[in-house]
């Protein structure tokens, strides 16, 4: 029966690695949901964890029980084990020698674990491009790829064996590879900042537009409730609507497109010197855009996509009150 492959971090930060590898063992958190050796059924987790972590939202708990029920029930006696200790730069591997065990004082602070015989390391800079990005992930327990197995296993042979110098093909394919994540990881930013500011009310989605305007450098007055005339917000360098430019804006938070009906409504309540956004973080339709386009006050229409890249663009320059209503942290790419 042929084996499964397996990549385990060894806590936040790999705090426990050294654990993982003197104690010839690995260990997977969530202490409070028990034993999982009576568990049969991924189901019977997930009601464990919504008693045990009524804060956690049902995303994650149906990633956490996938983990833990991968931890007990599918990694067998004989499968193969990967963790990582980021500050030596290098993979330590082994074997699984025993079954699921639970219980307290074989690894510090996890009590779900698994006894392992290590066959030794392989430094993270021998391996291919393809290998080291498949070796990363989120997850606190994943599956292996069999060709980055078979690439472990053989440094793990060949311990004196240097890393093959790339052929430019294979440096371009890195890149492309590399370029691919990077994008991949924008668009993904981009769509959780959408479904960040899309569970935001009303008058949260008014106060991050004020607060996006404030980051380009304008002052804000926000409108009281009640009838606006279209004027949700009204930014200026004054903060009076006083200097120019002068701009009014309109913010509709909600699923449907705006039309041209209300896109002219929206104009016709602007006054000469005025400028115009409207911000519908449902979209557009074609003939509104044509409507803005058309007009004879400067108009700018923004849907969720342009506010997203306002909010990238000028995020730095965000005060306290608008940071808090979208927290957000900056990442580095290398070059």
């Amino acid at each position: 029966m042929s084996r499964n492959n397996w990549f385990i971090r060894a806590g936040e930060n790999a705090y426990l690695f050294d654990e993982f590898k003197l104690g010839q063992a690995i260990a997977i958190g969530w202490n409070e949901v028990g034993s999982l050796e009576q568990v049969k059924q991924i189901n019977d987790v997930k009601r464990k964890l919504r008693t045990e972590y009524a804060d956690y939202k049902d995303g994650k708990i149906n990633i956490t029980a996938g983990q833990l029920f991968r931890f007990a029930h599918e990694m067998k006696i004989g499968d193969l084990v990967v963790t990582y200790n980021p500050q030596a730069r290098e993979y330590l591997i082994g074997d699984i020698v025993s079954e699921y065990q639970y219980g307290e004082g074989h690894i510090s602070d996890k009590t779900h674990y698994r006894k392992v015989t290590w066959n030794g390391s392989v430094g993270r800079d021998v391996l291919t491009a393809n290998t080291r990005n498949s070796l990363g992930s989120i997850m606190t327990l994943f599956a292996l790829q069999q060709e980055t197995v078979k690439e472990l296993v053989h440094f793990l042979k060949h311990k004196n064996n240097k890393p093959l110098e790339p052929q430019p093909e294979e440096i371009e394919e890195e890149q492309a590879e590399l370029n691919t994540i990077k994008e991949d990881v924008i668009e993904r930013a981009h769509e959780f900042i959408k479904d960040k500011f899309n569970h935001l009310d009303w008058e949260e989605m008014q106060s991050l537009v004020a607060g996006v305007l404030r980051g380009m450098g304008y002052k804000t007055r926000i409108s009281v409730k009640g009838p606006d005339r279209g004027r949700d917000i009204v930014a200026s360098p004054d903060g009076l609507g006083l200097q120019q430019p002068r701009i009014m804006v309109e913010v509709k938070h909600r699923k449907n497109s705006m039309g041209s009906n209300e896109i002219r409504s929206f104009i016709g309540g602007l006054r000469p010197g005025d400028q115009g956004i409207y911000v519908s973080t449902g979209g557009f339709t074609r003939e509104a855009h044509y409507e803005a386009e058309r007009s004879n006050i400067p108009i700018s229409l923004v849907d969720a996509d342009l506010l997203v890249e306002l909010i990238n663009q000028h995020y730095d320059k965000f005060d306290s009150e608008a940071q808090s209503l979208m927290p957000l942290k900056k990442i580095y790419w290398p070059l």
